[in-house]
């Protein structure tokens, strides 16, 4: 039976644009008080106005949020949960940004603004959620990772060492949940193939970004639409679309083949880049 979204306020990380300004029209849609949080506050502000325009019973408010900061995560789960009569119901961790190449090839600022943005800042919203919910006895945390996060990605190392850190904190969170007797809040971790958003945008000539177009490039409104699901009827990790998650957990649990084979697995993956490239400069007037 499919299960339904809890009552209650809403939190979306980086939800300015791209698959976080979707998901957050969606909440707000269905009913959701949605609050639109983004490094930039102007780009929260106007998709939260953005939603608000679609009608007189649709609530949404637009937030600067920069998750790397705990204090902030934290202030603004307190404010949100303080204000509505339901409480802080959902929160959804989907900020990231990603940087391609060699393990060595970014300078030491790209690599942390990589890991404490993905993995700290996905950190420091379940915390700041958690706070909240666990005494409430309810409540939805949704971590977006990626399929990077279930196996080595050449080319996109640190990317993927942060999105392995958000697989291990949502699963390992939802098992402390559960040992602690807590049953009714739930931390579930969505891993989608490459997505068209605008951390893609300028990616189809970058050699080093091919892994993201090897597989199924997705629309954000189809993870969208997934991740309402989730948030709906919780599961611990969900990989999309299903087939590239086996694969890519099958990549991973073999590290010397997986190394061995990168050659004609990036080479491949390189001809897929070109055509989606020659695919979308056709539709382009």
């Amino acid at each position: 039976m499919p299960g339904s979204l809890p009552a209650g306020a809403a939190v979306v990380t980086g939800a300015g644009r791209g698959l976080g300004r979707e998901i957050a029209v969606r909440l707000a849609l269905a009913g959701c008080a949605a609050h639109v949080t983004d490094l930039v506050g102007d780009l929260a502000c106007a998709t939260a106005a953005e939603i608000n325009a679609a009608g007189p019973a649709i609530l949404a408010e637009g937030h600067a949020l920069d998750v790397r900061d705990q204090d902030a995560c934290r202030a603004l789960a307190g404010r949100v949960d303080a204000a509505d009569p339901q409480g802080l119901a959902i929160w959804v961790n989907n900020a990231g940004v990603l940087a391609t190449g060699p393990v060595w090839s970014q300078d030491d600022a790209t690599r942390r603004l990589m890991m404490e943005v993905n993995a700290l800042g996905a950190m420091h919203g379940t915390i700041a959620a958690l706070e909240r919910m666990r005494p409430a006895g309810r409540g939805r945390i949704l971590n977006i990772a990626s399929l990077a996060g279930l196996a080595p990605v050449p080319g996109e190392g640190i990317y993927a060492t942060s999105k392995h850190a958000v697989v291990g904190l949502s699963t390992s969170a939802l098992i402390d949940l559960r040992l602690a007797g807590v049953k009714h809040v739930h931390v579930s971790c969505l891993c989608p193939d490459g997505m068209w958003t605008p951390m893609l945008f300028d990616r189809l000539e970058d050699p080093d970004a091919s892994m993201s177009f090897s597989g199924v490039l997705l629309r954000t409104e189809e993870i969208a639409a997934r991740a309402l699901r989730i948030l709906a009827r919780p599961r611990a990790v969900t990989a999309v679309p299903a087939w590239r998650g086996v694969q890519a957990r099958a990549f991973g649990l073999v590290p010397g083949l997986a190394a061995r084979s990168a050659p004609l697995v990036v080479g491949l993956s390189r001809v897929q880049q070109k055509l989606v490239a020659r695919r979308l400069r056709r539709r382009t007037p």
